[in-house]
């Protein structure tokens, strides 16, 4: 008898082929037919009317804290992903020096937005260099899989030291000890090193990112000696801004593609203040790719937004004196307080304080690109929802609009900021850099975020509005969306054994009422260490997620079954494909 066989799904393999008709038969972890399964199953699963996909991968997220607590890496297990990516963005948690511990905590509260009692709490620290962080990791059980780079901040610091905070050049000497270790560390499994040279990405006291500097001789050390282990991934991010700049930004990129041959991997975002740049970077990687070198720009397939309420980490008045003077109280209490007329003038006719400790600033008031999130959440909002365009009509000052419409639904009304992608007021410019063969799905962020983000939710996104239900311009091919999520996100970090529906590859699969999926509100759950609070957000329709070959999840709920493992370097299925 076979383990598993899934019966009359319509099968959408992640080839980026048509969709057909079959059985899926799953023994031992692997798949093992695709067509008319004569065997019967110790578990089969009827799938008549179903969608079967291959299980989604994605490659950024930032679950370094969160596996090391629990043993479920939601929100992105909710939407159909069985294999995630931590590690990026250079921040993470080995290698650590013990008297360190403070600092990238620290660093990881500032870049992604997670409490530093959680972490200081839930981070059990039973390590120090990387191979030991998953050695920890590799006796640990999950519901998907889990892989992950070298965070370079971690290994900047554990090399240099106070240097390394200061911003100092890596000298001959440093960039070797770093070299060494990374090889070490892509020789215990990791898939490759993350860094950053963004000067949004600060430690919670204000301090960049220690690799904020970091020469293009280091990241070129770092580069060779991914090509003397034979593999790795070098995952960048930075702000990639000026238009005068980013040429030469991007041809350091290709330049450690060139001379490491390892691939190279980078995040690209539309900056309404330069619309124009992602086009422009896509094609110089499209070029490169042409010439033989492994690149990739990781764009998000919609805008790069931030979610504003008063459970959350940012609203539209949370830097007023006034505000601040009620945040240290519960819910209720401040809701009750800001229904008081004499505190709502004062807060009105307060300024936002221009520097609050978020990199946001003033821009969480500019009620321009600001709208109401809605229920069922609404990513693609028409111009004239915005706040500010809503207040016009209605003869009111947008602040005052945005202050009464926050209070409604017992003060949980949550807003939506396009920061980025959404230049034009329409998400034109994702499917268009989703199309682009430069580009692969990126920056979902799951694990990070938790006050201002439920971004991990993009593959629910991807299906419902993408493929089914967008309205404002073309949609996707529901093969094309699949594959993008797939085999084409699984290929760029060299997990080659998965994201496809063929004999030979991983048994990871989601069985979907494509009819019915659908996206839920955003929500706050205080489920973390100490009870700290994140955003998630849930989905309808996944009728079974399968992981290794056992169902993880049916219709969203967790079946006990906890197949997920760390993934230790490179994978290629046994197909040979």
């Amino acid at each position: 008898m076979i383990d598993l066989v899934i019966r009359r799904a319509h099968v959408v393999d992640g080839t980026g082929r048509d969709g057909f008709e079959a059985d899926i038969a799953i023994e031992g972890g692997l798949i093992v037919e695709v067509g008319r399964v004569a065997g019967t199953g110790r578990e089969e699963l009827d799938a008549h009317g179903l969608l079967a996909t291959p299980g989604f991968v994605d490659i950024h997220t930032h679950y370094d804290g969160q596996a090391s607590w629990t043993d479920r890496l939601t929100p992105s297990s909710w939407h159909g992903v069985t294999t995630a990516v931590m590690g990026n963005c250079g921040v993470g948690f080995a290698p650590c020096r013990p008297g360190d511990h403070e600092r990238l905590v620290n660093l990881m509260a500032g870049v992604e937005d997670i409490p530093e009692v959680v972490m200081a709490e839930g981070v059990p620290w039973l390590w120090e260099s990387f191979p030991e962080y998953l050695d920890f990791l590799g006796e640990r059980r999950f519901d998907i899989d889990l892989a992950g780079y070298v965070p370079h901040a971690a290994l900047r610091l554990f090399v240099m030291g106070k240097r390394a905070c200061d911003l100092e050049p890596a000298n001959a000497t440093d960039c070797e000890r770093m070299a060494g270790l990374l090889k070490e560390a892509l020789r215990a499994g990791a898939l490759g090193l993350g860094t950053s040279q963004t000067i949004n990405h600060k430690s919670s006291d204000g301090t960049p990112i220690p690799t904020l500097r970091a020469a293009e001789a280091e990241l070129l050390a770092l580069a060779l000696a991914m090509r003397d282990a034979g593999r790795g991934v070098f995952q960048y991010v930075t702000d990639l801004q000026d238009p005068d700049r980013i040429e030469e930004q991007f041809r350091v990129l290709e330049r450690l593609a060139e001379r490491s041959g390892r691939p190279v991997t980078f995040t690209v975002t539309q900056q309404h203040a330069n619309p124009g740049n992602w086009s422009r970077l896509l094609d110089w990687t499209a070029a490169a790719q042409r010439k033989g070198l492994a690149m990739s720009a990781q764009i998000y397939p919609r805008a790069v937004g931030v979610i504003l309420g008063h459970e959350l980490s940012l609203n539209p008045f949370f830097s007023t004196p006034t505000y601040q003077k009620l945040a240290a109280l519960d819910f209720d209490a401040r809701i009750r307080e800001l229904h008081v007329p004499a505190i709502r003038d004062r807060i009105l006719a307060e300024k936002l304080d221009p520097n609050p400790g978020s990199l946001l600033g003033l821009r969480v008031a500019n009620y321009d690109e600001i709208y109401p999130l809605g229920d069922p959440p609404d990513y693609e909002p028409l111009p004239e929802t915005s706040i500010a365009r809503q207040a016009a009509s209605r003869g009111l000052d947008p602040a005052e609009f945005a202050y009464d419409l926050m209070l409604e639904d017992g003060g949980r009304t949550l807003l939506y900021m396009a920061t980025a992608n959404y230049a034009a007021r329409d998400l034109e410019m994702c499917g268009d850099a989703m199309r682009h063969e430069g580009g692969v799905i990126g920056l979902g962020d799951g694990g990070a975020h938790l006050g201002s983000i439920c971004d991990a939710s993009y593959p629910t996104f991807m299906l419902t509005h993408w493929v089914r239900d967008r309205r404002r311009g073309a949609r996707l091919k529901l093969e094309f969306a699949v594959e993008a999520m797939t085999r084409r996100t699984a290929r760029v970090v060299g997990l080659n054994d998965r994201g496809v529906l063929a004999p030979g590859y991983r048994a990871d699969v989601n069985l979907i009422d494509f009819a019915e999926l659908r996206l839920g509100k955003p929500f706050i759950a205080r489920d973390l260490p100490c009870g700290g609070r994140r955003l998630l957000q849930q989905a309808q329709g996944y009728v079974a997620t399968i992981v290794n070959g056992a169902v993880v999840y049916r219709e969203g709920v967790a079946t006990g079954a906890l197949p997920g493992r760390l993934v230790r370097g490179p994978r290629e299925s046994q197909a040979g494909a």
